[in-house]
């Protein structure tokens, strides 16, 4: 069972949802991993945004995250992919898994990868 989408998750939904919702189903999950990077971008900042703040995690917790929002269940690559993003940041040895917020807003994040 999915928890509950809070406020603050629901707004980059409304601000990429042209581009996001080809990807997503009806319970607003990932459906695929955009191929074109312009399209990767908002899909990843949504998943950015099911990370709590200031919470520590596993690997094992983040993969379940990602594995409950996105249906085709690469963890891997997600996981890789926030990271590189610099969304998700993690101790050198992977042991412990964090929420980064370089960026103030989605716009911040597209123009930095862009």
């Amino acid at each position: 069972m999915l928890p509950p989408i809070s406020a603050e998750q629901k707004t980059p939904m409304k601000q990429n949802a042209s581009a996001l919702a080809p990807f997503l189903d009806e319970e607003k999950r990932l459906t695929a991993f955009p191929a074109k990077h312009r399209k990767k971008l908002p899909a990843l900042w949504y998943l950015a945004e099911k990370i709590e703040p200031d919470r520590r995690y596993t690997e094992a917790q983040i993969n379940d995250l990602l594995d409950d929002w996105a249906v085709f269940h690469d963890h891997s690559t997600l996981r890789r992919e926030l990271y590189n993003k610099r969304l998700l940041g993690r101790e050198a040895d992977g042991s412990v898994y964090r929420k980064e917020s370089p960026f103030e807003s989605f716009e911040a994040f597209a123009a930095r990868w862009l």
